[in-house]
């Protein structure tokens, strides 16, 4: 029953997109606004998507084995909320949601945007449609969820024990609102080009979407990391993984978008550039879709990839770039740029600039081993160290420039208070020195990463002081510019001071090391609803203040399906972490303790969730202000 309502829903949602173009084509020919009709057709669409996925999800609650997603995916004995959790965490379930979100987004960027010409509208419209059915096609006849398995099963296969997580349960729906909100401005900027829409007003038709996508990017990203430090048990936030850099490429795009976004609305510059942006990002969003889905990749993130799936997306992307490209050409127009070398659009440029060589880096890093694969059959693998490398060292002068950038003027420009620049250069030199005496820290890299963050959240808390006293305070930017230069030095002083030690040790003994000591106490055996778990009880007692913690390290040993997972026991405070691991070593009385100080964890998250939280107060202060 819930296969035959799912695929109905499915169908009602093609002829729904192939009614709404129709509609929207006819009202083109027409004069007056856009019609009732149109909203009606779109609401509709939406209720139907968001309908078919709550039967989907109502299929794997009651353990619906007769469909091979929730066979593949889940287990009677699964916790309701990892049941639910289910439904996207595989391939299937999150295409629906790709579908779901792209119907929500066209919808209300439909409501949303009234003041806009109707032809923009309505084309924006049918271009965001025709995704819909794209997603919706591959649905139905590649990935359908409401596929039927004949023997019914009497049980299922399980979630893979590493998605069910908290973090996991989220990480998807956020990270898709990012992904699949780009799709809103590539179709906008395929509307632009076609009625000519170029005045400074496209901006505004689209800045609170980019806006949206960019903060639900970030907190997916945050979230797919903080998943990653404690799940995986090696301990780090971020590995270059190809997975993670497929999340992270949109979000480069994303930022040069926004900041172009401010010149294009207040000088009516980089309109052009504005397209391609808004072009990239999606085909971006895209672009991790295939690499993530298709199978191609070797990752600890890839949960739901298969390489036939894959060709479907690649054709689909490729008819998306060339389309975008071909269309470009015919549209482009040089643009001559009279910009003061000494302005606050340059700096934007620059801005611009930083991005993309961030982008091509970890674009290149990520497919980089997939052409030498093919070509020549050596697998290859590109890791932090090839990032590091390259990325950090401009890093440094991208945080300089960030300090600067919004202090300038628009169109010309007097750096008239070079002393104070002066000043906070020093004072940060100065505290990077006291660092390294107090701390003996020496890597050149790092201390110049530090001496450029502390000049940017030093320089952002003078703002803060001058804007109180004009009272005119721009919370949005200095909130991120400051929180990003907070994330940059806590990930710096965290890199640097980190502590790690790896034994064997046997029940009872006891290593020693630096100023600490680790006791592995006891081994405990507990029984859960969906696996079994040893849990070690480890003392870590620091020698110089005689401060002890007992941590709780477990191997997890899954039934449905037969999985063994090692799980971090971590004590979190906003100094540092202590973080520990625990696995077995056959044949023997030993166990592997794998133990890290990590400082400073604490406010690289919430580092994080304040840049997101600058890109909140911006939005509410547009709509504020609209």
């Amino acid at each position: 029953m819930l296969s035959n309502l799912g695929n109905i829903l499915l169908f009602l949602n093609v002829i729904l997109s192939l009614s709404v173009i129709y509609a929207a084509n006819r009202n083109l020919k027409t004069s007056g606004g856009v019609d009732k009709n149109i909203f009606q057709l779109s609401l509709i669409q939406s209720t139907s998507i968001i309908i078919c996925f709550f039967v989907l999800i109502a299929a794997f609650i009651v353990s619906d084995f007769s469909l091979i997603t929730v066979y593949q995916n889940s287990h009677s004995l699964k916790p309701l909320f990892y049941k639910i959790a289910g439904t996207w965490g595989n391939h299937e379930g999150s295409l629906l949601l790709w579908a779901i979100i792209l119907s929500i987004f066209s919808f209300l960027f439909l409501v949303y945007n009234k003041n806009h010409p109707k032809k923009f509208r309505l084309l924006t419209l049918i271009i965001q449609n025709i995704l819909i059915l794209g997603f919706l096609f591959f649905i139905l006849f590649n990935s359908n969820p409401f596929s039927k398995i004949s023997p019914i099963p009497s049980e299922g296969l399980g979630l893979n024990p590493i998605l069910q997580d908290p973090a996991l349960a989220i990480h998807p729906p956020l990270l898709y609102v990012g992904f699949v909100g780009a799709s809103i401005y590539f179709s906008a900027a395929i509307a632009s080009l076609i009625t000519n829409y170029s005045e400074k007003s496209f901006s505004l038709s689209i800045k609170n979407w980019v806006l949206i996508s960019w903060c639900f990017q970030t907190l997916g990203i945050l979230v797919g990391s903080i998943w990653a430090y404690y799940e995986l048990g090696w301990g780090g936030f971020w590995f270059w993984d190809p997975v993670e850099n497929a999340s992270l490429l949109p979000w480069f795009a994303m930022t040069a978008l926004f900041h172009s976004l401010i010149v294009f609305e207040k000088r009516n510059l980089f309109y052009f550039w504005v397209i391609i942006l808004c072009l990239i990002t999606f085909t971006l969003s895209v672009t991790g879709t295939f690499l993530v889905r298709s199978g191609i990749l070797n990752s600890v993130h890839t949960f739901a990839s298969d390489p036939t799936r894959g060709i479907y997306i690649l054709i689909f992307l490729s008819l998306m770039i060339f389309g975008s490209i071909f269309l470009l050409f015919q549209k482009y127009k040089k643009e001559n740029y009279d910009l003061n070398r000494n302005s606050k659009e340059t700096f934007i440029l620059v801005n611009n600039w930083f991005m993309m060589f961030y982008l091509i880096t970890v674009l290149l890093g990520t497919i980089y081993p997939i052409f030498t694969d093919a070509l020549t059959d050596n697998k290859i693998s590109v890791g932090p160290p090839f990032y590091n490398a390259i990325i950090f060292p401009v890093v440094v002068v991208f945080l300089l420039f960030m300090a600067l950038g919004p202090k300038a003027k628009w169109i010309k420009n007097k750096f008239e208070n070079i002393r104070t620049y002066i000043l906070i250069l020093t004072g940060a030199i100065v505290l990077n020195l006291a660092i390294i005496f107090f701390f003996k820290s020496y890597s050149i890299l790092s201390n110049f990463i530090i001496i450029s963050a502390l000049f940017l959240i030093i320089s952002s808390l003078i703002d803060i002081s001058k804007a109180l006293k004009k009272n005119k305070l721009d919370f949005a930017r200095i909130i991120s510019h400051t929180s990003f230069g907070f994330l940059v030095l806590f990930i710096g002083l965290n890199d640097i001071f980190s502590l790690e030690k790896d034994y064997n040790i046997k029940l009872g003994e006891t290593k020693k090391f630096e100023n600490y000591s680790i006791q592995l106490q006891n081994l405990d055996l507990k029984n859960y609803k969906n696996y079994q778990a040893v849990i070690g009880k480890l003392e870590i007692k620091n020698i110089n203040s005689n401060q002890t913690n007992v941590l709780n390290p477990e191997i997890r040993i899954y039934d449905k399906p037969k999985t063994l997972t090692y799980e971090a026991a971590i004590k979190t405070s906003l100094i540092k972490d202590y973080y520990l691991t625990m696995s077995n070593i056959d044949r023997s009385d030993y166990y592997n303790i794998k133990f890290q100080k990590k400082p400073l964890m604490a406010w690289i998250w919430i580092s994080v969730i304040m840049i997101a939280v600058g890109g909140f107060i911006r939005l509410f202060s547009n709509e504020k202000n609209n």
